[in-house]
């Protein structure tokens, strides 16, 4: 199938803010980039949604092909939109959450150099404006009292 827009337009990603409890505090997941823009950084899981997929499917998809979890009950969080946000063009995404518990285990896959669990009180420099999704969700866990 052939398509022509006679306007540009942005691409949809889907990324996934996964948390666990752990003790008195949570983890998130992220994952370190292979490949630029900001290689070595470390981001949420994600990736660009295919044509033939909905941004659930894409969600699901890149969570098992950067970090080995799948079957991971995911929900829509927020949408990021800002222009500029990603240096290879105005990409909007659309952020999942998903809760987990217990000690999954987690795998870099694909164009994941690695994948770790850190306490989100203590997380590494992030790529992307992942620090600002990241802020966001840290206000819904308090507001939420999860």
């Amino acid at each position: 199938m052939t398509y022509t827009y006679k306007y540009p337009r942005p691409a949809v990603t889907a990324d996934m803010a996964v948390v666990r409890k752990k003790g008195d505090g949570y983890e998130l997941l992220l994952i370190q980039r292979k490949h630029d823009p900001f290689a070595g950084k470390w981001a949420l899981p994600g990736g660009f949604v295919d044509m033939d997929e909905t941004v659930e499917e894409a969600a699901d998809r890149e969570l098992y092909e950067e970090t080995n979890l799948k079957n991971i009950p995911l929900e829509q969080f927020h949408v990021f939109s800002q222009p500029g946000r990603d240096p290879r063009g105005h990409t909007i995404s659309v952020v999942f959450i998903g809760f987990l518990t217990g000690e999954q285990d987690v795998k870099a896959k694909d164009d994941a150099q690695e994948a770790r669990w850190f306490p989100l009180d203590k997380l590494p420099e992030l790529a992307f404006d992942h620090a600002e999704i990241v802020e966001k969700l840290r206000h819904k866990l308090n507001m939420d009292g999860l």
